[in-house]
């Protein structure tokens, strides 16, 4: 079983990532964190990843995809894995096809642009004990003060309104046109993003045969 989560920044993929991988008892395999660990472990790999990183550079598509397969050959993926925010473009898609890395499905969770923004820049957090909080969902007991530590909440720079836009923008342009990809191999599963935390996990675990 292997899956790929779609989404644009912000629709929670990596929440439900987590919950259907205790669910499904197999592993969320994101790239960041195996070139990550491929550059501290020194693998031939992470050196190659590593020249980039130090040059300020993105790392190709073909370091990534020969991390992934390293890492995809570990034996707590003998039963399949789930794909976090990868492929974000076509050519890494087809890369993973050429690669037979062949996801069985991909779903996609839907959330309005508009329901992205509100999530994304109403969320505040604590620099001092790491605390999230949302202006609208978990609001502190007292505006701007964190109710675990009392240091001031903040909000970050990649949840800044012009950011956000910024970064919808991004993947409308270049991740979006996956689901096209994979709806044409008959692989494209469609999931409502807004409601409930467990609602959505129940829609997207329903997608699964």
């Amino acid at each position: 079983m292997i899956l790929v989560l779609l989404g644009a920044p912000g629709s929670g993929k990596g929440t439900q990532a987590s919950l259907m991988a205790k669910s499904l008892n197999v592993p969320v395999i994101s790239t960041g964190d195996i070139l990550r660990a491929a550059i501290r472990e020194q693998t031939e790999t992470g050196l190659k990843a590593k020249a980039y990183v130090d040059a300020g550079r993105l790392v190709p598509d073909g370091i990534v995809a020969e991390a992934l397969r390293e890492r995809i050959g570990q034996a707590d993926c003998a039963g399949g894995y789930i794909l976090d925010g990868y492929p974000r473009t076509i050519p890494q898609a087809e890369m993973l096809e050429e690669l037979g890395i062949s996801p069985g499905l991909a779903l996609s969770i839907e959330v309005p642009d508009s329901d992205i923004e509100r999530r994304m820049t109403g969320r505040r957090v604590c620099l001092s004990c790491n605390a999230v909080f949302h202006t609208e969902y978990n609001p502190a007991r007292q505006e701007g003060v964190c109710d675990v530590c009392g240091e001031r909440l903040t909000r970050r720079e990649d949840d800044e309104p012009g950011t956000v836009r910024e970064r919808l923008r991004v993947y409308h342009e270049q991740s979006e046109p996956l689901k096209g990809f994979y709806e044409r191999l008959g692989r494209l599963r469609i999931v409502v993003g807004t409601g409930d935390v467990s609602e959505i996990n129940r829609r997207l675990m329903e997608t699964i045969p």
